[in-house]
């Protein structure tokens, strides 16, 4: 085995790390002077907010893959369930999506037993 071959793929790692923890150290630097309540803050977790709206939206409209193959119904309804359950149980993120996730497969499985 060359030295090349040898040094080559620990070059590869060692100058990933690198490059993954400087912005991380820049981060930390920077994070003692970011004001949660700016506007800048508040704007960027909106942004977030929109894009995670938008993914979920897209997943229930457009779906791609083993999705694509439930009926829009059972996907609609299931968000709507998620989401009642989520607001009716204070928010609780976990029991929002189990019970959306939760009402897909059952759905889906109804559909495939009786037919």
């Amino acid at each position: 085995m060359s030295e090349t071959a040898f040094w080559g793929p620990i070059l590869v790692i060692v100058v990933g790390a690198a490059a993954t923890y400087v912005w991380r150290a820049l981060g930390v630097a920077l994070s003692g002077r970011i004001d949660p309540e700016g506007v800048v803050f508040q704007w960027t977790a909106c942004i977030a907010y929109a894009l995670l709206a938008a993914l979920v939206a897209r997943m229930i409209v457009f779906p791609t893959g083993p999705l694509a193959q439930t009926p829009a119904i059972d996907r609609l309804a299931a968000a709507a369930l998620a989401f009642a359950v989520f607001f009716l149980g204070r928010r609780n993120m976990l029991l929002g999506v189990g019970v959306g996730a939760g009402t897909l497969v059952l759905a889906t499985y109804a559909r495939t037993a009786w037919l």
